[in-house]
């Protein structure tokens, strides 16, 4: 009798432990799948709140105004060569519309062109914007008077009192949102300047502007 109840106790011993594994191993498996359940929703989340509230969008760059900084025009009769002292100022204003920093660690480069040809460089140093924020950039550009030596054109533009020149900036910058999408994205512009010589002061100025995402 006593052997049969010791069996029927080691019996329901045993049964009680393979039934608490049981539960312990389905908790397990419930804990692991909503573990997942919420990691799948967060990522979900993440995803969608970078592709729409967080979506990158390219930063609005606007030459506010072109200034002449300073103008020294005329002709050296012993040598019969051109002196020719030309500086532009740019105010430039570039808007970062999106919820996520926008930076330009490379910074960017401005050129000031003569009739397609490169009188000017300047470069703008590396900077960021913070989330819809603005940033406001000067850029001097100063015609390197030796690139001109040998252009008939700009010594008949001198004396005709107005000499038009193209500027062109350049600010490739990157977006990152949430660290996982990164876009990079580059703005031009273009500006069509005429100076006039006569009363030393920018006459008209014209600007262009395109973002290559």
């Amino acid at each position: 009798m006593e052997s049969s109840s010791e069996y029927k106790q080691q019996q329901h011993h045993h049964q009680h432990h393979h039934q608490h594994q049981h539960r312990s191993r389905r908790r397990l498996r419930i804990c692991v799948l909503v573990t997942v359940a919420v990691l799948i929703s967060l990522f979900l989340l993440i995803l969608i709140l970078a592709l729409t509230v967080f979506r990158p969008r390219h930063a609005v760059t606007t030459v506010e105004s072109v200034r002449l900084a300073g103008l020294n025009a005329g002709f050296s009769l012993p040598n019969l060569s051109l002196d020719l002292n030309l500086t532009l100022l740019l105010s430039v204003a570039v808007y970062n519309p999106n919820r996520v920093s926008f930076r330009y660690a490379d910074g960017g480069s401005a050129d000031l062109r003569y009739r397609d040809r490169l009188v000017g460089e300047a470069v703008i140093p590396p900077g960021g914007i913070g989330s819809r924020g603005s940033a406001h950039l000067d850029v001097t550009l100063t015609v390197l008077a030796g690139r001109l030596i040998g252009d008939s054109e700009v010594y008949a533009d001198l004396a005709g009192g107005s000499v038009a020149l193209v500027t062109y900036t350049t600010l490739p910058g990157r977006v990152s949102v949430l660290g996982i999408i990164r876009k990079h994205l580059v703005s031009y512009t273009t500006c069509d300047v005429t100076v006039d010589v006569r009363n030393r002061t920018v006459s008209s100025s014209d600007c262009r502007y395109k973002t290559k995402l």
